[in-house]
């Protein structure tokens, strides 16, 4: 398959994917819709990219996870739908993570015990901004240096809207990219974390001799429904029947 038809059939999977992560949160009653939907292209260029039955892949921002639950069904996977992952190894879970800030450190402990085993299986965690607050993920990236756990892959979610408020009026990130680099960890800046050009470009390049590597992609909350976009409210908040109808209108569903 050539190049552009990738991207087109990734393209139309997003679609889908955000369409089928939509109903689950009206089945569920529950919805994390602006940073599932921010990361939606993120996951799908991974999963295009990695082997999810050799190498590891921990969603830190579990709060995020129906998409990532309803992806793995389509590897043949068989998780338990939930907000809040917990360990299920066989179905493609590899570690329970619910408070932001866990999923590093434990992809963290994962490569340093593949370095020692000289197992060369990679490990991926996918991140968001809001995690970048706190002090576990600054201590795991020290580490993750000192080792020089190039079988290590950071993505960060950068979508720059959290819980309650835009990240710029919480606890700010600016120059993200430099903190990162002067931490000795390999970093990727990705201007449009919603091109799968771009992600899938940036997640197949080779490994770092030494460094682990971060990839910060920059992305939409909300993305896909304008009306929710860059919009704190959209965090966690259930879906009421306008909004429904605006929601299906903007994904083509009926």
């Amino acid at each position: 398959m050539n190049l552009n038809k990738t991207y087109k059939k990734l393209k139309s999977k997003a679609l889908i994917l955000r369409q089928k992560t939509l109903l689950m949160f009206v089945k569920k009653q529950e919805a994390h819709l602006g940073g599932s939907f921010s990361m939606i292209e993120i996951l799908l260029g991974l999963f295009h990219v990695i082997d999810v039955r050799r190498d590891k892949f921990i969603l830190s921002k579990s709060h995020a996870s129906f998409p990532l639950c309803i992806l793995l069904k389509d590897y043949g996977f068989k998780p338990k739908i939930k907000t809040h992952l917990e360990i299920d190894k066989k179905n493609g879970i590899h570690c329970t993570t619910g408070s932001l800030g866990h999923g590093l450190p434990i992809a963290t402990g994962m490569a340093f015990a593949n370095k020692l085993k000289k197992n060369k299986k990679k490990i991926y965690v996918l991140m968001s901004d809001g995690e970048c607050q706190e002090g576990t993920t600054w201590e795991s990236l020290l580490i993750a240096a000192k080792h020089k756990l190039n079988n290590l892959f950071i993505i960060v979610d950068y979508n720059k809207v959290q819980a309650l408020s835009h990240l710029k009026d919480g606890l700010p990130l600016e120059n993200l990219e430099k903190k990162i680099k002067s931490f000795n960890l390999d970093c990727i800046n990705v201007k449009n974390g919603h091109s799968f050009i771009s992600i899938i470009k940036a997640l197949k390049k080779k490994a770092h001799k030494i460094k682990p590597r971060v990839i910060i992609f920059n992305t939409i909350k909300g993305k896909g429904v304008k009306e929710f976009e860059n919009d704190p409210v959209w965090h966690a908040r259930k879906l009421q029947s306008p909004e429904l109808k605006i929601a299906k209108k903007r994904l083509n569903l009926k």
